[in-house]
């Protein structure tokens, strides 16, 4: 990942409670186990306790018995998969007046689910919100819903109240997994609120026994947003040596390495692997071949890697390579102005103004070329530059 463009970050949001097999809410599947076993001694099955540090009094509201059978032909519908005629059931149980708020509460979770299977994110979330205004569900229930509301505000750009329903989320629930925490930081981090960002996202990584790539790169990128580029620097320094052969963590080491206007160490990690033949990408090539472009002496390297880009046809001959390999022919030791100028020639055609004809034109002056410096300079007015008398000294030599 190359962190000149942070924003390029992506808010990657996992619906974590939208499922996908069989669906069972706890007090009502229990209170369905309890009758059909109560004659045979049978034992209660209990739901996975999720939040066992939840500050939230878990409510002992059950499903009446008047809706029983309707709520049972809900469940059912949901987990035939039928979510349109789930969304029809759910509606009814909640416009019904003999309906307490338990059984209202599963149907507008029921109803939930059954919207964002059909991507109706706004249905989705109003049900959600009625779950959470009825406060009837179980601890499980009534917290996966607060977080899947939390999820889909932030995928709808409502990043503020997603933000809030997040932080009512983890105040009340005390939950502390990382892959949770991580949906915080990431938002935190497209809210532009770096600072805040990176402890919640160094508390995600420390809880996760594998944190993803992609988690210690938006660290990292927050860290250099916030101003911290030391920081973000040990970051990628601690996990480029934890990981020697892992190309993307000597890609993020030199990265951040060029953050910091390091830019012989980039050079260093990214020559590392162009010897090794594991620069393999376009952007790759790029990022090396700038490194050296942006580090003293280091011209012959420009020009080394950009001509071996072109032939293997990894380089695409682009007007920033050809203007590159032009700068680099010119400065070099010794110089080597027939090159340069044979790039320049390919770049300025491609450049979307005239300035590259002007300077092409100046250096085929300065070599005695004074037709083709006429002939440049012309082009160079045609397609329009800033000093347009420049130009015009060229034209006009006798």
């Amino acid at each position: 990942m190359i962190f000149s463009n942070h924003k390029q970050a992506v808010l990657s949001v996992l619906i974590a409670t939208a499922l996908g097999g069989a669906v069972v809410t706890d007090a009502f599947a229990q209170s369905s186990r309890s009758s059909e076993r109560g004659n045979r001694g049978g034992k209660q099955a209990k739901a996975e306790v999720l939040f066992p540090n939840a500050t939230r009094q878990e409510p002992n509201a059950k499903a009446s018995a008047k809706l029983g059978s309707k709520l049972q032909k809900l469940i059912d519908t949901y987990n035939d998969q039928k979510f349109p005629e789930t969304r029809t059931l759910a509606d009814e149980i909640l416009a019904n007046s003999a309906a307490n708020d338990y059984d209202k509460s599963l149907a507008a979770q029921l109803a939930s689910q059954a919207a964002y299977n059909l991507d109706d994110s706004a249905a989705a979330k109003k049900y959600l919100q009625q779950v959470l205004q009825l406060n009837s569900l179980e601890n499980n229930g009534y917290f996966q819903s607060m977080l899947m509301l939390a999820q889909l505000q932030l995928q709808d750009n409502e990043t503020d109240a997603g933000l809030a329903t997040l932080d009512k989320y983890f105040a009340e629930s005390k939950s502390a997994k990382p892959e949770e925490l991580i949906i915080k930081g990431q938002a935190l981090y497209q809210a532009e609120r770096y600072p805040e960002a990176i402890p919640v996202l160094q508390q995600a990584i420390a809880g996760a026994a594998e944190p993803k790539d992609n988690w210690n790169q938006l660290l990292m990128a927050a860290m250099a947003e916030a101003g911290q580029t030391g920081e973000a620097v040990k970051q990628a320094e601690a996990l480029a040596a934890k990981n020697p052969n892992d190309k993307k963590a000597q890609l993020n080491l030199a990265s951040m390495y060029m953050q910091a206007d390091q830019m012989d160490k980039a050079g260093e990690v990214m020559g590392k692997l162009y010897t090794a033949g594991k620069l393999t990408d376009e952007r790759e090539y790029k990022q090396l071949y700038s490194i050296y472009a942006n580090t003293e002496g280091k011209e012959k390297e420009v020009i080394a890697v950009i001509n071996e880009g072109l032939q293997k046809g990894i380089l695409k001959p682009d007007y920033q390579v050809y203007l590159a390999q032009a700068q680099a022919y010119y400065y070099s030791d010794p110089q080597q102005t027939d090159k340069a100028i044979e790039a320049w020639q390919n770049a300025a055609p491609l450049s979307k103004d005239g300035e590259t004809y002007l300077n092409l034109a100046k250096v085929l002056y300065q070599e005695g070329r004074v037709p083709q410096a006429k002939e440049a300079a012309r082009q160079a007015k045609a397609k329009g530059v800033k000093n347009p008398k420049d130009a015009d000294k060229i034209i006009n030599l006798k």
